[in-house]
């Protein structure tokens, strides 16, 4: 058979809404695009520990600091998840992660700006998360299968994250007037990177075009975007703040909010590595690959040892 028959029965397959597994054939595009996708997202929960981690020392109590701690665990092991699918497709773990350690991976924007109060916490899940859950919710119908069904337990979880981060922002807004400011200074500061963790605007995306016919993605950056906007302008109301967008209002024509420019220089220039905290969060990263070598060889030792104790007690 042909290449362009196999494309032909492959796209076909996409169409009718067939999931790919690992074994079956697949474009080199396709292949590429998946682990280059699920890789970054990996590397996205992975970097997202840290600006939360920063704050379980810190939280304002027992109550607070053990969600955060569940938070970040779940993050963890959403990385873990995201990892194995990407291994399923012919890329090693080592692979990714030195990709990630010597900056030619990318991750989500959004985790190289800095957590400077309490209320960074609340504005993550809100926000950060909520836009993470537009997107992620449309990749449990990816038609690749083992992304797909590692997303149905990853929104789950980053469902109940971002519930807490609302509950967690509600409550600051009904306190003293600092934890009211603080409230707003938090979603301030989060409300514009949390727009750009939809990608570039359509007219810019590269991949966008060709993804969206191999529905590996479901919906354009701008439309989850316009899908987010609409979502917290009405949200934001709860909780007596404001977004920081003058030109935000109803458009009754559309039936969407209008939305102000997003100021895409400073999207590419994070993207670049050139963020607030860019560097430090790549540092945090390998320090931690490094300090943990030794669990990584003693688990493989064990593994290894176990594996041939079998293999002796079968012959």
């Amino acid at each position: 058979m042909s290449v362009l028959e196999l494309e032909q029965l492959f796209q076909q397959k996409i169409d009718a809404e067939q999931k790919i597994e690992p074994k079956d054939w697949m474009p080199d595009a396709y292949r590429k695009t998946n682990v280059r996708q699920i890789s970054q997202h990996a590397h996205s929960e992975i970097v997202g520990m840290l600006p939360e981690g920063n704050w379980i020392s810190r939280a304002p109590s027992l109550k607070r600091k053990a969600i955060l701690i569940a938070k970040v665990q779940d993050e963890a092991g959403h990385g873990l998840y995201l990892y194995s699918a990407a291994e399923t497709l012919g890329t090693s773990r080592n692979e990714m992660i030195n990709d990630l350690h010597s900056g030619k991976a990318k991750y989500s924007s959004i985790f190289n700006y800095p957590t400077l109060t309490w209320a960074d916490m609340g504005a993550i899940g809100w926000l950060v998360d909520g836009a993470a859950i537009l997107n992620q919710v449309m990749l449990c119908r990816t038609s690749y299968g083992p992304y797909a069904r590692a997303m149905v337990r990853i929104c789950k979880e980053e469902s109940f994250h971002q519930r807490q981060g609302f509950e967690s922002l509600l409550v600051l807004s009904k306190g003293t007037e600092a934890q009211k400011a603080m409230c707003q200074d938090a979603i301030n500061r989060w409300w514009w990177p949390s727009l750009m963790m939809f990608g570039p605007k359509d007219s810019e995306s590269t991949n966008s075009d060709q993804s969206m016919k191999w529905k590996i993605k479901r919906k354009t950056n701008d439309e989850l975007r316009q899908q987010f906007v609409d979502m917290c302008a009405q949200q934001v109301k709860l909780l007596g703040m404001t977004l920081p967008d003058p030109d935000l209002k109803w458009n009754e024509t559309t039936q969407h909010y209008d939305f102000g420019a997003i100021n895409w220089q400073e999207f590419w220039n994070v993207v670049k590595g050139n963020g607030p905290c860019n560097k430090e969060r790549l540092e945090a990263r390998r320090n931690a690959h490094a300090a943990g070598a030794w669990v990584r060889e003693a688990a493989i030792a064990y593994a290894t040892k176990k594996k041939n104790k079998q293999q002796k007690q079968v012959a």
